[in-house]
This record gives structure tokens, sequence and C-alpha cells, in this order.
């Protein structure tokens, strides 16, 4: 599968939580990450998505948020990817920010160039990345 999205990621799906509307969707990745999809329960239905099988979790770079110190905050968004800076591609207004994870996938960020100077961005540092569950698009295979 070609997509436009630079983050894919290989999981198992450990729960499914439906509600009236929406479900949340939670995969487990190696390494012993994990993300949170919140998707519509038809589409639950429609994929056929239950604990146990396997599942591709897509996110694009723009919905990717560096953080480099939480400073005692706590956020609402309830991906929160632990890792490294990888590498820095800087072009001319944004940067595409990779960051391997502990279980050794990748996340790729993009940022503007802005906001690497402002967070001090640099090759090794540890960041988190974060998204919202709404961020995150599934996908089985048929």
């Amino acid at each position: 599968m070609k997509t436009s999205a630079r983050n894919h990621f290989n999981g198992i799906v450990k729960d499914v939580i439906v509600g009236a509307v929406n479900a949340e969707v939670h995969v487990s990745l190696k390494g012993g990450d994990s993300i949170v999809a919140s998707i519509t329960k038809n589409s639950v239905e429609a994929l056929g998505i239950k604990s146990g099988i396997s599942i591709l979790a897509l996110i694009k770079a723009p919905q990717i948020i560096l953080v480099s110190d939480f400073g005692g905050y706590k956020i609402s968004a309830r991906n929160q990817l632990a890792g490294s800076i990888l590498e820095i591609k800087r072009g001319p207004v944004n940067a595409e920010v990779d960051i391997e994870l502990k279980g050794g996938e990748k996340v790729a960020a993009t940022v503007t160039n802005d906001s690497v100077e402002g967070l001090g961005l640099q090759k090794g540092q540890p960041v988190t990345a974060v998204f919202k569950a709404s961020a995150v698009l599934l996908a089985v295979s048929s």
C-alpha cells in the first residue's frame, strides 16, 4: 500500500472500546509503545476491527507535535511517544524531524524551522511525539 502519510505503524489491536458513535482502538506496537485511534463505530464494523488482529496505523507528519520539555504540564493528546531525534531535514520554511522510538520504529514530524530553533532541536536529543487519537487512520488487510 502506498499512502501520503509519512508515519506507518504495524501493530496488533489490544482493545476496542465502542461507544454510541465513536470507538477507541488501542494498538500495541513493537517495543511496548501503543497508539490510540478514535474512529467511528461504523468504521470498526466495516473494517472488522477486533482484539488480536494485525492493523496498520497511519499518521501524517504535520499532525505530530514535538515536545522537548513538558515543564510539569499534562496534555489531553492521548498519544505520546518518547524517542530521540535521528535527523533534522530543513527546508525553506519547514523541517522534517525524524525520531526513533525505543522499539526501533521511526516517527516523522513536520514543524517550522522557527520551532526547530525555538526548541533548540538537535540530533540525539530526547523528544516526545504527540498527536491526538483523531489524527490516526487505521487500515486492515482485506
